[in-house]
């Protein structure tokens, strides 16, 4: 069997693959003779059947099945050992109808696409902006007051709040405004609302101020957004009688609850922290600061990382792709794109494809490798950002790597964790090569360059 490459331009070239008889026949044999050992056939013993007979019938699919298998080997051995860098998969120029009977030897071809070779050179005359947030007083005592309530209890408060669970009696009004009677009255003796769930913000607003002993005229239906199961639950009725109840109803508070925040003592801090990790409210505000800092430093990143891609693909991506073979490649492997539709679809490609190859190469340059310490370790974050949303903040090591170990036997989800491992190792050599300027931002100035990223 003999391969060949013809160059069409510096990124399409086709392979050629000159196929002879002695190339395939013997495999050819060995696969027909294999099934006369494995297949039973009518009228005849397995095992026993005449080579000539099994030719005559599975001769012509045996050998177009074994010359497509050796001829697609070839092609990849091809490339392999040529190291040749190629983008998308080979694709026949056309599909032969093999003449067995009258043809022995063949030629095929494919077309491929040749990735283009890219002069990348990082170093400090590359400048890169990188915005970390500052992080305000006004977002310490945000985050103290949300942790605080967390870890508060509930009391009796003197009225109601925004963040109020309310008890009392729920009774159904007339139109006139006066308390529905008889059998049919919808009346709750022991209800219970949270105005600050309401779907309708006007509905709650109706009882923030209010104290024991007062009575709300408030619509629940208004109140739940017409939401059968919620206004079942809250009037303590069937769903379908719930679907018609649409009337008003007066609410006598009996009880408030009203979330107490967690005193600034040490068992709050050792509860949050960890024992004796933080003991004074110095040291406190200060863990607050460092933890909102890890918890938005992400955003940051991920600004920076899309600055920098578009950067780098400026100053690297003039460079000519194998388009039109990528194009033939994506409507031959995808049902979604179309000869007619492919054009627009590869327009918006374009800058991810040549930042792929881009960071492809600066990966290479940089000896980029993604160790199974690196893909534990960024599965370890996930898993103490995700006991922190929970307010779990000072998990021990064992149970962080336990968790990250069940994260990474989801199949699914593992690929992704190491693309993202890649991607913080990519990004960490590129900041060692280039000028870094560190612009730190106000949180509302952050948000205004995410917004134009």
């Amino acid at each position: 069997m003999n391969v060949t490459l013809e160059k069409i331009d510096n990124v399409s070239a086709r392979l050629i693959v000159a196929v002879q008889e002695n190339d395939y026949q013997e495999k050819v044999t060995q696969e027909i003779k294999h099934i006369g050992r494995t297949h039973a056939i009518p009228g005849f013993r397995k095992g026993h059947v005449p080579f000539s007979e099994l030719n005559r019938r599975f001769g012509k699919q045996v050998a177009s099945d074994v010359i497509n298998h050796v001829v697609y080997e070839a092609v990849a051995n091809y490339i392999q050992e040529n190291k040749l860098a190629i983008l998308g998969e080979p694709l026949p120029v056309e599909i032969q109808e093999l003449d067995l009977k009258n043809q022995k030897d063949y030629t095929f071809q494919y077309e491929i696409g040749l990735a283009p070779e890219l002069d990348i050179n990082l170093g400090n005359d590359t400048t890169l902006d990188f915005h970390p947030i500052e992080v305000s007083q006004e977002m310490i005592e945000e985050q103290s007051n949300s942790m605080r309530e967390r870890f508060g209890s509930q009391g009796a408060g003197e009225e109601v709040d925004e963040k109020a669970l309310v008890k009392g009696t729920i009774m159904e009004l007339n139109e006139d405004g006066t308390i529905k009677e008889g059998e049919d009255a919808i009346q709750v003796n022991s209800g219970i609302v949270a105005p600050m769930y309401f779907k309708s913000k006007e509905e709650g607003e109706k009882f923030l101020g209010k104290k024991v002993g007062d009575k709300v005229v408030f619509n629940p239906w208004a109140a739940t957004d017409g939401n059968e199961t919620q206004l079942a639950s809250m009037l303590e009725i069937a769903k379908e009688k719930a679907a018609e109840t649409k009337s008003n109803f007066e609410f006598a508070i009996a009880e408030i609850l009203v979330v107490k925040p967690a005193e600034l003592n040490q068992e709050y801090f050792d509860g949050l922290f960890g024992k004796d990790k933080v003991t004074s409210e110095e040291e406190y505000y200060a863990e607050i600061k460092k933890m909102i800092s890890s918890q938005i430093s992400g955003n940051s990143e991920i600004i920076f990382r899309m600055h920098a891609e578009k950067a780098l693909v400026e100053k690297y991506g003039n460079f000519e792709l194998p388009s039109e073979f990528l194009k033939k490649w994506l409507v031959a492997r995808n049902n979604e794109f179309t000869a007619e539709t492919i054009d627009a679809e590869y327009e918006k490609m374009i800058p991810s494809l040549k930042w792929q190859l881009i960071k492809e190469r600066i990966a290479t340059a940089c000896e980029v490798k993604i160790e199974e310490a690196d893909v534990m370790a960024h599965a370890k974050m996930i898993a103490a950002n995700q006991f922190a949303q929970y307010g779990m903040t000072n998990m021990d090591d064992e149970t962080l790597t336990d968790y990250a170990k069940r994260i990474l036997e989801d199949k699914n989800y593992r690929p992704r964790i190491i693309e993202e491992a890649g991607d913080i190792k990519l990004f960490e050599a590129i900041k060692a090569k280039v000028t870094i300027n560190e612009k730190p931002v106000s949180l509302d100035e952050f948000k205004e360059i995410a917004a134009k990223a």
